[in-house]
């Protein structure tokens, strides 16, 4: 079994949710959540479809609006705000620099028609680099970290395999050295031996880096490799949460319980 990432860099809050809920008419899709995500941890929030986990990561990185609570961040000069009172220019902008998005389409965070080099070289781009030997330079080293052939880099991603697309999707999210990644099933349509693959290639940088993440997924190995932390969500609610470990190895919920039986060989 791989080792799962161990690093904590330290105590600090970098992001908040307080009592956070979506309705969609008398559909209520996420009810009441509040957790507090630590600088370098990476949380995973699990549960089958329709538990409302994707919901949660749209509400946690300001891509919905939430009917109730906040979400707060942690900003690199030490202030904390509230995302619902930033402005969209402002969300953009840490869109392009503090944070990533991990899509599990990885169509939905390439540019597929430009080449893999611009991919990662436009994200340097957005925070002010102008060098283009630089740039390069800095993409090919990517590129090679997600291990991509540097010989691919002026390849657009529509001739990649889906697993290379999405370790594209990572480079391109990594290169500029965020402070908190979401990703939404990352491993999702990829078959077994891909999944492997790709888990074992994301733990490094993102140890590496020091980064917080939340990795939403339908898969306990996913969340068992990757994450510090789980949070177990049913129904729109968090039923269980605590250590990874703690929760995999001894889970106190009837449907953590079942969700934990699903995945033992029979």
């Amino acid at each position: 079994m791989l080792d799962r990432i161990t690093t904590l860099q330290d105590d600090t809050p970098i992001l908040i949710a307080d009592g956070l809920g979506k309705s969609y008419g008398r559909l209520r899709a996420c009810r009441d959540i509040s957790f507090k995500l630590y600088s370098g941890e990476v949380l995973a929030i699990v549960g089958e479809s329709g538990s409302g986990k994707s919901t949660l990561l749209q509400l946690l990185s300001a891509q919905l609006a939430p009917n109730t609570g906040s979400v707060s961040y942690r900003m690199r000069d030490g202030s904390t705000r509230d995302l619902a009172a930033m402005g969209e220019a402002e969300r953009r902008l840490l869109f392009r620099t503090d944070w990533g998005f991990v899509h599990q389409d990885p169509a939905m965070g390439l540019r597929m028609a430009v080449s893999a080099g611009a991919n990662v070289g436009e994200r340097l781009m957005a925070i002010g680099h102008n060098h283009y030997g630089k740039i390069r330079a800095t993409a090919t080293t990517w590129l090679e970290r997600v291990e991509i052939s540097a010989d691919r880099i002026d390849d657009a991603p529509r001739t990649y395999s889906g697993g290379m697309r999405q370790r594209l999707q990572i480079a391109r999210n990594l290169v500029t050295e965020p402070r908190l990644i979401f990703m939404d099933e990352p491993t999702g349509g990829l078959d077994v031996s891909v999944q492997a693959r790709l888990l074992d290639m994301m733990r490094s940088p993102v140890g590496e880096l020091g980064l917080s993440a939340i990795v939403v997924t339908h898969d306990l190995a996913v969340a068992r490799l990757l994450s510090h932390r789980v949070m177990v969500m049913q129904g729109g609610r968090v039923i269980e949460t605590g250590l990874t470990d703690q929760v995999l190895d001894d889970p106190r919920e009837p449907y953590t319980q079942l969700l934990v039986s699903s995945i033992l060989p029979a």
